[in-house]
């Protein structure tokens, strides 16, 4: 069975529903915005990151399933995966919103480098790649111990410029994110080094090891477990960095199922934002965890979100990548994002 076909049964009583409503929404704030915005949740008295004059807004829609954020601070801009379209999208701060690269090898995750380059994880290619200032693509990785990746999910890159990803294998699954192939290596964290393209693995054991993100002085890289497509676990762990290597596996945030999460940011007082939906369409949007592991916060949105990313000039707005659409709206915090 496939990711598509798996998603596709736990959405199966609420997707034509949540399609239409998603459908009918204008670009902009939403219908019944007034402020405070009632759809910003505050569970805990930690969760200190509403604003009360801000609401959430739709600001780009009509794709087929959207992941992948990043923001470009230096050029004031938002790209992510239209994976199914096989496109990278790009949005301008003025609201134009154009394809950036077509034919992106059924992308997936995208980062930046500490040196501000993008970073892309592709499905159909198997590999990751780098996208250089004079836009030439350097792929830097393809293969594990002589074998093709199985099909690299998402990425981040840390301060000593290594590059970790996760390879669960989802684009192999089906053609519609992809090809089908047959996977020839478990599923994995790496740990890349691109001055010796040299890749470690840096943990296995994961049902599916999906989004992940790092504290912000990098002790901890949090990795979610979206196992929950193929009959698995639904879960965020957390990892001690030690070095080139991650110790002290643990579970950090669990309580998603039948739902589960997907991407995974961090902002600069430690707390956890991570996407949410495939359940209860009441769920649907972004969660926030405290540092300690505890609920303190919830975004709601009227689609199933896949990813997200803090961006613009003071990185203090969350943008949000769910199903057919972006949204975005502005949080008291700013996230742990270099540059």
């Amino acid at each position: 069975m496939n990711r598509r076909d798996v998603l596709a049964g736990a959405a199966a009583l609420t997707a034509t529903t949540v399609a239409a409503r998603a459908d009918r929404l204008p670009l902009g704030d939403l219908p019944g915005t007034r402020y405070p915005d009632p759809r910003v949740e505050a569970l805990d008295k930690r969760f200190r990151y509403k604003v009360g004059n801000a609401a959430i807004e739709r600001i780009a829609t009509g794709f087929r399933w959207a992941e992948g954020p990043v923001y470009f601070r230096d050029g004031g801009y938002l790209l992510w995966s239209d994976i199914p379209n096989n496109r990278i999208m790009r949005w301008l701060e003025n609201g134009h919103v154009s394809v950036y690269r077509a034919n992106s090898n059924y992308s997936n995750g995208n980062t930046r480098d500490r040196q501000g380059r993008l970073i892309t994880c592709e499905h159909d290619t198997r590999r990751v790649t780098r996208t250089e200032p004079d836009g030439t693509i350097t792929v830097l990785i393809d293969k594990f111990d002589g074998k093709p990746l199985n099909a690299p999910n998402d990425a981040v890159v840390a301060s000593d410029n290594a590059v970790w990803f996760t390879d669960p294998g989802y684009g192999i699954d089906g053609f519609y994110e992809g090809h089908k192939a047959k996977a020839e290596l478990p599923t994995r964290v790496y740990r890349l080094d691109p001055a010796t393209g040299q890749a470690k693995v840096a943990a296995e054991g994961i049902d599916r090891p999906n989004g992940l993100a790092f504290s912000p002085d990098e002790k901890i890289l949090y990795v979610v477990d979206s196992g929950a497509t193929h009959g698995g676990r639904a879960n965020i762990r957390a990892f001690n960095v030690d070095g080139d290597k991650l110790t002290g596996d643990r579970v950090f945030a669990e309580g998603f199922a039948p739902g589960f999460t997907d991407g995974v940011r961090t902002d600069v007082d430690g707390n956890v934002w991570c996407s949410m939906g495939w359940a209860d369409p009441k769920e649907d949007g972004v969660r926030c965890y405290a540092p300690s592991g505890d609920l303190i916060g919830k975004i709601h949105l009227p689609e199933t979100c896949a990813n997200l990313c803090f961006g613009g000039p003071k990185k203090n707005r969350l943008f949000m990548a769910a199903s057919t659409s972006i949204y975005a709206v502005y949080v008291e915090t700013q996230g742990a994002m270099v540059p």
